[in-house]
């Protein structure tokens, strides 16, 4: 059962609108809409807000400023991690960043509350705002550390001395933009008050984070918020902690005692929930001439808000990509008054791998030599940086496999050889590698006497297939059908886990399912064994069989609703747990991580510089796939935004105001069908027995590692120019373009 491709279990709640999300949620009473009312001023103080105007309009039950909203909990950085921090809001003056809510205004309908949203006037004294990373340089600081606590920086050997004496070089700087996420779902939330709790129905990745957060923002016991999110309409990282309209919905439901509804607008995403930081990233290779690296160097800088730092991985899988005897990895921070940065899908990982992937195609240029073999040559035999062995390191085949599958060997050698019609054809390719994480989960498996089983834990489902893999780990677990088994996702009150983000998700859940269904088994079999009534009575358990609902030793078998009916009448559970990866020695005695090769075909007009995706393909290695079709799927996803990342996603500051200008879905661009016509994944057997007992690992953030890269390699392979400041657009190829023969 696991690793079939079995179709997703909470499809026709979907496609027949039955799946509730967060918004469309009524609790027990009909509720009160909420609206945010913005700062139209990127970093200053407001000298006067006058609320009567709107106060007055019809339906208002209450606007919520500075001046009168309930005290609040402040932000412990003591807390590791920052989605389980206090997230207060409307608690002075000040203006921190664009769009920063001011008030909330709450009504009896939705357009009652938008249009008395536009009575609240805002008075404010304008400071100086810093929105320019270009001209932060001075102000450049290290961290302490990067996101998931990995160290700032790092050396291996004389970098200097190594990259000094080597015969081939490469030294240059690449650029990426601020990007968002962008899920389909708005950030929305119902907030229902009873007695002194809180139900808090809202769309988040992890309900523990939630749950906590809204608890330390309100004060309030934990045990008062109960988080329910049984369907979350996308993520990709910005639902992983909680944002201003749950908050703030939160503070109107206590206060009116009436249950409050809020979502952001589209526009509101763009400034409110934060954004992947815009990255200067400088990358130095030094090889032989025969292509052996010697020193590699990922130095970057990005941008932080200054109230709240965030420092992504960018430079991190740098450190266990390929060999070389000198190293350096450096992250810089430079604040900027912009809303903060935060983790959009593959953190680090995605813009990170866009620059060191690009420099390899360089270097591979540089020593006229095929992109594939020189990676293949730098292939290390244990990490470079850590120096301990790699679990399952299957890299060299994804590359082969790849290049047999694409037809590499037809790649044009020179750039800008290959024409087709008025399009100038080029491939490109590029090394996928991330790091696989595990979260400490718990999951309740509890087996009814009718002999069907229900899977308990506050794990999420993203659309990404949670509510089918762990199906598909209880049905193999226990022996039954998948239409005996049911998932509960997504309240408080069920097992805590880490929730859906980071890749950690569905292979920390799966195992926890796993551990907990073993126990049942060894449970039911010591009860039938035990039992004189039962056909198995006094058999030998190791050689159990449990399948079709059934239990089978030799030629005895008894139904599992039989055994559960005559010695759990009640039914019969048990608990199951991953770990925290911090505690498992596996994860510090190797270097544990999921491999890919991504290729791809563009074409280039030879006239406008116009660029299409002709065909894409990404052979990876996650270790056991939990289920081939979700899996496929969400690699590709991630591959889509890979390309997305190369040619068109770009978040545009006004330098005068720090506001995204572009914040709406007519101007942000992101790839649509037309865009990506061929796009292919394949996944290669395996089976990570340092991983987890499952041995399975990340699937979803893989499949944006290194993705971009290898359009953009074929971009400079179809035309002979290097673009380095991404996205690759028009202008930016078209001065550099040859010239063509009629």
């Amino acid at each position: 059962m696991i690793g079939q491709a079995l179709n997703r279990v909470d499809g026709p709640l979907k496609v027949a609108g039955r799946a509730t999300y967060a918004y469309e949620q009524w609790g027990a009473g009909q509720p009160l809409y909420g609206f945010i009312v913005g700062a139209t001023i990127g970093k200053g103080r407001i000298t006067r807000i006058d609320t009567e105007n709107a106060e007055r309009a019809p339906g208002v039950q209450m606007v919520m400023t500075h001046h009168n909203a309930p005290a609040q909990g402040v932000r412990d950085e003591s807390i590791p991690f920052e989605y389980w921090r206090a997230q207060p809001v409307l608690t002075d003056p000040d203006v921190h960043y664009y769009g920063e809510p001011v008030a909330l205004v709450v009504a009896t309908t939705l357009e009652q509350a938008r249009a008395a949203a536009d009575l609240v006037e805002v008075e404010y004294t304008s400071g100086r705002g810093r929105f320019n990373f270009a001209e932060q340089e001075d102000e450049v600081y290290i961290p302490k550390v990067v996101n998931a606590g990995l160290p700032t920086d790092t050396a291996v050997g004389d970098f200097d001395a190594g990259f000094a004496g080597a015969a081939v070089k490469v030294d240059q700087q690449y650029t990426t933009p601020y990007e968002l996420s962008m899920p389909m779902e708005p950030h929305a939330c119902l907030v229902e008050p009873r007695d002194e709790d809180l139900t808090v129905y809202v769309s988040c990745q992890i309900v523990d984070a939630a749950r906590a957060s809204v608890a330390a923002t309100l004060r309030i016991d934990p045990e008062r918020v109960h988080i329910v999110t049984p369907f979350v309409g996308g993520g990709f990282g910005s639902k992983l902690g909680i944002h201003s309209e749950t908050i703030l919905a939160a503070l109107a439901a206590r206060e009116l005692r009436r249950p409050v509804k809020v979502a952001m607008t589209r526009q509101q995403i763009f400034q409110l929930v934060g954004n992947r930081p815009t990255s200067r990233q400088r990358v130095r290779l030094g090889a032989e001439q025969d292509g052996q690296l010697t020193a590699i160097a990922h130095d970057v800088t990005m941008h932080t808000n200054p109230d709240v730092e965030y420092a992504e991985q960018t430079a991190a899988t740098t450190r266990s990509l390929y060999a070389a005897p000198h190293r350096l990895t450096s992250h810089r921070l430079a604040p900027l008054d912009l809303p903060p940065g935060t983790d959009v899908r593959a953190p680090g990982e995605a813009p990170g791998m866009l620059a060191v992937e690009s420099a390899m195609d360089e270097l591979a240029h540089a020593l006229g030599m095929d992109p594939v073999e020189l990676r293949i040559l730098n292939e290390p035999t244990v990490d470079p940086e850590r120096n301990v062995p790699y679990s399952d390191r299957h890299l060299v085949d994804c590359l082969r496999e790849g290049a047999r599958r694409f037809g590499w060997e037809h790649r044009p050698a020179t750039p800008a050889s290959v024409r087709d019609g008025r399009w100038l054809v080029g491939y490109g390719m590029s090394a996928a590698i991330r790091g696989h994480f595990q979260g400490p989960t718990a999951v309740r498996v509890r087996l009814e006497a009718d002999g069907t089983a229900v899977v308990q834990t506050d794990m999420t489902d993203l659309g990404t297939g949670t509510y089918t893999v762990l199906t598909q780990v209880a049905a193999e677990g226990l022996g039954l059908p998948p239409d005996r088994v049911r998932i509960e996702l997504g309240r408080s009150d069920f097992p805590t886990s880490w929730g859906s983000g980071g890749s950690w998700g569905a292979a920390s859940s799966c195992n926890a399912v796993h551990g907990a269904c073993m126990t049942l088994r060894e449970r039911l079999l010591t009860a039938a064994r035990g039992d004189t009534r039962s056909p198995l009575h006094g058999l030998d358990q190791a050689d159990a069989v449990f399948s079709d609902g059934n239990v089978a030793v030799g030629g005895a078998s008894e139904a599992l609703s039989e055994i559960v009916a005559r010695n759990h009448p009640d039914g019969v559970e048990a608990e199951g747990g991953t770990r925290f990866m911090g505690d498992d020695p596996h994860y510090t005695d190797y270097s544990i991580n999921t491999y890919g090769a991504h290729f791809a075909e563009v074409g280039v007009d030879a006239d406008t510089a116009e660029i299409r995706l002709r065909r894409m393909l990404g052979v990876f290695s996650v270790g056991r796939v939990l289920n081939a079709k979700t899996a496929r799927s969400q690699l590709i996803g991630g591959m889509i935004w890979g390309t997305g990342a190369a040619l068109e996603e770009e978040a545009v500051v006004d330098l005068r105001s720090g506001a995204f200008v572009n914040r709406d879905f007519a101007q942000y661009l992101v790839p649509v069908h037309a865009d990506v016509p061929d796009v292919d994944a394949v996944i290669l057997d395996g089976y990570d027995d340092k991983a987890n007992v499952l041995g399975a690992k990340g699937v979803g953030e893989l499949g944006i590692c290194g993705a971009g890269a290898s359009v953009a390699n074929a971009v400079f392979n179809a035309t002979g120019v290097r673009v380095r400041d991404f996205p690759i657009t028009i202008e930016k190829v078209l001065p550099g373009l040859p010239l063509m023969d009629a």
